[in-house]
């Protein structure tokens, strides 16, 4: 009788708190990628904490947290993860780490996943780590972040930039959908949607920060756009006309997708997009229907037009996505894109 196989050891996320952080963001990986388990019940993740030095940890609010490690644990991470500081000082001010922070990073080894929650990418930035790549931050620090890092391509629309092995969220509760998109990527969609409902936060959220930048907010008397996207997820694969959007709602086409980027940070035609996408990622990852079967599913209508949009979309083939994210092992016929699509 064979030996049951060992589960694969623990991925190790190493939180760095550092003094001034918000309570709220340093809960945020352990929250998420605490929550993550394998169809066992085995946690997917050991989650720890350590600061420049073990000991209290003041935050921005009127308690402190004791945190038992020092950065010598950094050495051991898979996963690194700096939530934002208010007391970052020549960090913030003027793009250099402190000494002690300079240390710190140090024990970092080399090809260790590096990821950022709101100003926390400032630590980041001014380790180097940023140099060249798309990062973002809190929307009402994009400006300062920018004119700080320069070398830095800042993008501050989104709720989150992943560069491989770099990654950065924005503002706060953004670090939620961050988090939920790195056990996406490690562990597939339904352990990610798995987390997020037992977290009761969705599992992605549509648009970027431009919905959160301070606007006048819908009256209780004006009309949403809800009936619309309700209507559009029941017809995705079907071809869907901006007028008929506006006509769920009784609006102008004009008025209502006013209405829609108020509402959701994006135009209409983005948002279908975006919503054909997460449909086609499903199937990708949860059927082996072939690509030309996962397109007209999705509206897309034929191989090559998924290709281009998925690719856009998430930086990889279809091909590619099904590989990294099925379970099965080899490649299923299903998995060939055909040729037209390849082109």
């Amino acid at each position: 009788m064979e030996p049951a196989a060992q589960p694969p050891p623990q991925h190790r996320v190493v939180v760095l708190a550092l003094a001034g952080l918000l309570p709220f963001e340093l809960g945020i990986p352990h929250r998420i990628f605490g929550r993550a388990k394998d169809g066992a019940g085995r946690p997917l993740y050991a989650i720890l904490t350590c600061g420049l030095a073990p000991g209290p940890v003041p935050t921005d609010a009127d308690f402190a947290v004791h945190v038992e490690h020092g950065p010598e644990l950094l050495a051991t991470a898979d996963t690194v993860v700096v939530p934002a500081s208010y007391e970052l000082g020549p960090v913030h001010e003027h793009g250099r780490l402190t000494d002690a922070l300079a240390a710190a990073l140090a024990h970092i080894r080399p090809g260790t996943r590096l990821v950022s929650i709101c100003t926390g990418g400032y630590v980041l930035a001014a380790a180097g780590y940023l140099d060249g790549r798309r990062a973002t931050t809190h929307w009402a620090s994009a400006e300062h972040f920018q004119r700080t890092f320069p070398a830095v391509r800042v993008d501050a629309g989104v709720l989150y930039t992943d560069d491989g092995d770099v990654l950065t969220s924005a503002g706060v509760a953004a670090g939620i959908d961050l988090c939920l998109h790195i056990v996406r990527r490690d562990h597939g969609t339904a352990v990610a949607n798995d987390v997020a409902r037992r977290t009761v936060v969705p599992p992605h959220r549509d648009g970027g920060q431009a919905q959160f930048v301070n606007r006048p907010v819908p009256g209780p008397r004006q009309a949403s756009t809800t009936a619309a996207r309700a209507w559009v997820l029941d017809r995705l694969h079907e071809p869907l006309r901006l007028t008929d959007l506006a006509r769920q709602e009784s609006m102008s086409v004009r008025t209502f997708t006013r209405r829609f980027r108020e509402e959701s940070g994006v135009s209409p035609g983005e948002w279908i997009v975006g919503q054909r996408i997460e449909r086609a990622r499903r199937l990708l990852e949860g059927t082996d229907l072939p690509m030309e079967q996962v397109a007209r599913e999705t509206g897309f209508g034929t191989a090559q037009s998924l290709r281009k949009h998925v690719q856009a979309a998430l930086g990889v083939t279809p091909t590619a996505y099904r590989r990294t994210f099925r379970a099965h092992t080899g490649p299923a016929a299903a998995d060939r894109e055909p040729a037209a699509a390849m082109r």
